[in-house]
C-alpha cells in the first residue's frame, strides 16, 4: 500500500469510497481511489491567504529583467522552493535586453505638440509611482531618428493595408499610427516595415480597453488616458529567446551574433502611446476620412491621411547584456526519476505585474507548498516533478527558452509535458494544448469547481459559451458537448520553445473572462489593483492551483501516461 495512506489509516475508508465511485485516465480502478485521496489532501494544502500574501511581496516593487526587484523575487522564490523541501537553484543566462535612454515624440506641423510619454501614479494605487519603473517603451524597436508624414492604419495588420491599397494610399516613408489590439503587437510594426515605413506608433484606443468598456482606472478597471502597454516588438516568429543566440543557451561564454545579424530584429522604430497623446495626433489628420469600422472611441472623425500632419519620432537604447534568473525545483521520481513533469511561470513583469505574472506565479507557489507539504509524510510521486519561475519572459520568452536550448538533449529524453500559466484572473477556464492531453484535462476539469458558482468547471464554461451565441443552432452544438477540447496553441507565453522548438507536449491554464480591464504592461497592474477588480478573496488562484496541480499530479503518479 502507499506509504501516503499507512500515515493516514483512519482516512482509508474514504480512499476506498474513491475507487468504487471514480476513474481516471491513466490510472487502474484501484490506483485511481489512492490518487483521488492525494487530490483531496493537495486542495486541502491550499490558502487563499497564502496566495495574496505572496503576491503582495512579489508585486511590491518593479521587478523587470536585469532588475534588483527581478533578482530579489527569484531569490525569494527560490527559498520559498527550498522552504517547501524541494532542490532548488537559481540558474543564470545572459542575454540581450535593450532599454530606452532616448524617447521623443513631437508633432511639427500643422501645429507643435511635444508628447509626454508618461504614466502618472494615481493616489489610490500605493505602487503606481514607485522608483525604478521602466518607462513606456517597445523593447527591440530599432535605434531611429525620422520625421515624416503621419498616416492612420487601423489596427496595423495585413487586411488593413489592403483597403489602403484600394484607396490609393501609400505607407511608403511614411510614419504610421496603429491601435493596439486584434493581434500581437510585434505584428503591426513588422507589417508597416514590409510596406515601407519608416516608424510605427501604438496606442490604446479607448473603444477597446478604455471608457467605451467601462469607467477607468482608478473608478473602474479600465484603461484611463495615461495607460500605456508597453511589450516587446521582437518578431518571435522567426524565433523566440535571446536573438543572438539563436538555437544555443544563452550562457556567459555562448558565441553570439551581431546584432545587426539577427533576423528577428526590426529596422525601423516603434513606439507605443497613451491615448492622451494620440487624440492631438489623430484629429490633426486630413486627407480621406477612415472607413466606419475604423473609428475608435475619440470625439472625432478618424481621416487617414497621409497630408500636412508631420511628426518627429526619435528613441534609442542600451544594447546590454544582462543576467536572466531562471529558478528551478525538482522533486525526484520513486519510481521514473528519468520522467519528467515540468511545470512553469514567468516571474518578470514590465513593471510591479500583479496580474502579469504574478498571479500565476503565486498559484503555482501555492501548489509547490502543497506538495511540499505531503512529502513530509512520506509520500513521493512516481515521476520527477520540475517546478520553474521563468525571467525574462515578457522581452522575448528569454529565460524559459534558453533554459531548454541549453538542456534539450536532455528534456527531449526526459521531458513528458510541460504545464504552463501566465496571468489569471475571475471568471471560465481557458486551456490550450496538445490535443492527445484532451482526455486529462476533460477529467481535471470535472473535478474541480468553480469557487463562486459551484459547477465544475467544464460545466460553467459550457453554459458561458452557450449563451455568449446569438445562433440557436451553435448554442444547442455547445449544449450537447460532453467533453472538452483543448484550443489550439499558438505563441506569447513560455510553452513556445517547449512544443514548438522541441515537440514536447505542453498545456496552458488559465482562468478570465470576468476581470477584464486595461492595466495590461501598466504601472496600475498592481497589488491595489487586483484586489479591487481582478480577483478579490483570490478565490480563482486557488481554482488554477487545483486544476494545474492536477494536471501534474495526475502526470506524475500515471500508472500509464494519459495522452
Amino acid at each position: 500500500m502507499n506509504k501516503f495512506l499507512l500515515l493516514f489509516p483512519f482516512l482509508f475508508i474514504t480512499q476506498f469510497s474513491f475507487a468504487q465511485t471514480k476513474k481516471i485516465i491513466g490510472f487502474t480502478e484501484k490506483n485511481a481511489g489512492t490518487q483521488l485521496f492525494l487530490e483531496s489532501t493537495f486542495d486541502r494544502n491550499l490558502s487563499a491567504e497564502n496566495i495574496g500574501a505572496n503576491m503582495k511581496i512579489l508585486s511590491a516593487k518593479p521587478h523587470n529583467l536585469s532588475s534588483p526587484g527581478s533578482k530579489a523575487n527569484a531569490e525569494y522564490v527560490m527559498n520559498q522552493f527550498k522552504k517547501f523541501g524541494w532542490d532548488a537553484q537559481i540558474e543564470t543566462f545572459h542575454v540581450l535586453f535593450p532599454t530606452p535612454k532616448t524617447r521623443l515624440l513631437e508633432m511639427t506641423s500643422p501645429t507643435v505638440y511635444k508628447a509626454l510619454l508618461k504614466e502618472p501614479a494615481v493616489k489610490e494605487d500605493p505602487t503606481s509611482g514607485q522608483d525604478g519603473q521602466l518607462p513606456t517603451y517597445n523593447a527591440f524597436s530599432a535605434d531611429g531618428d525620422v520625421t515624416a508624414e503621419l498616416v492612420f492604419v487601423n489596427y496595423g495588420l495585413p487586411q488593413d493595408y489592403e483597403v489602403l491599397d484600394r484607396m490609393g494610399i501609400s505607407v511608403k516613408g511614411k510614419i504610421v499610427i496603429a491601435k493596439y489590439g486584434h493581434s500581437w503587437r510585434g505584428t503591426k510594426p513588422k507589417v508597416a516595415q514590409e510596406h515601407g515605413a519608416i516608424g510605427c506608433i501604438l496606442y490604446s484606443d479607448p473603444i477597446d480597453d478604455g471608457y467605451f468598456a467601462g469607467d477607468v482606472y482608478p473608478k473602474g478597471p479600465f484603461k484611463n488616458e495615461y495607460g500605456v502597454q508597453r511589450g516587446s516588438v521582437m518578431d518571435i516568429v522567426i524565433y523566440p529567446g535571446d536573438p543572438l543566440t539563436p538555437g544555443v543557451g544563452a550562457t556567459e561564454d555562448a558565441k553570439r551574433l551581431d546584432r545587426s545579424e539577427a533576423p528577428n530584429l526590426l529596422k525601423i522604430p516603434v513606439l507605443p502611446i497613451r491615448y492622451h497623446d494620440a487624440k492631438p495626433l489623430l484629429e490633426a489628420l486630413d486627407g480621406a476620412v477612415a472607413p466606419r469600422n475604423w473609428h475608435g472611441g475619440l470625439p472625432f472623425a478618424y481621416h487617414i491621411g497621409p497630408g500636412k500632419t508631420k511628426v518627429h519620432l526619435k528613441v534609442a537604447f542600451n544594447w546590454d547584456i544582462v543576467p536572466c534568473y531562471d529558478v528551478i525545483a525538482k522533486i525526484k521520481g520513486s519510481k521514473y526519476p528519468d520522467e519528467w513533469v515540468i511545470r512553469g511561470n514567468h516571474q518578470d513583469a514590465w513593471v510591479n505585474g500583479a496580474a502579469d505574472p504574478i498571479s500565476g506565479l503565486s498559484s503555482m507557489l501555492e501548489e509547490a507548498k502543497s506538495i511540499g507539504a505531503m512529502l513530509q509524510t512520506g509520500w513521493r510521486p512516481d515521476r520527477t516533478i520540475v517546478y520553474c519561475a521563468w525571467d525574462g519572459e515578457e522581452p522575448a520568452l528569454l529565460g524559459s527558452t534558453e533554459w531548454l536550448e541549453t538542456h534539450e538533449k536532455e528534456l527531449q529524453q526526459k521531458a513528458v509535458v510541460y504545464i504552463n500559466s501566465d496571468n489569471n484572473e475571475r471568471g471560465f477556464l481557458f486551456a490550450e494544448g496538445s490535443h492527445a492531453l484532451e482526455p486529462l484535462m476533460d477529467g481535471i476539469a470535472k473535478s474541480v469547481l468553480d469557487p463562486e458558482r459551484n459547477v465544475n468547471l467544464f460545466e460553467r464554461q459550457k453554459a458561458h459559451d452557450a449563451i455568449s451565441t446569438t445562433n440557436t443552432e451553435a448554442r444547442k452544438k455547445i449544449l450537447a458537448e460532453n467533453e472538452l477540447k483543448l484550443e489550439a496553441m499558438g505563441s506569447g507565453s513560455d510553452y513556445s520553445s517547449f512544443i514548438q522548438h522541441a515537440g514536447i507536449p505542453a498545456l496552458n491554464l488559465g482562468f478570465g473572462g470576468e476581470g477584464e480591464g486595461g492595466e495590461y504592461h501598466s504601472i496600475y497592474d498592481s497589488y491595489y489593483d487586483f484586489i479591487t477588480f481582478k480577483d478579490p478573496g483570490f478565490k480563482y488562484e486557488v481554482a488554477l492551483a487545483q486544476t494545474a496541480g492536477r494536471a501534474v499530479l495526475r502526470m506524475a503518479n500515471a500508472d500509464v501516461l494519459p495522452f
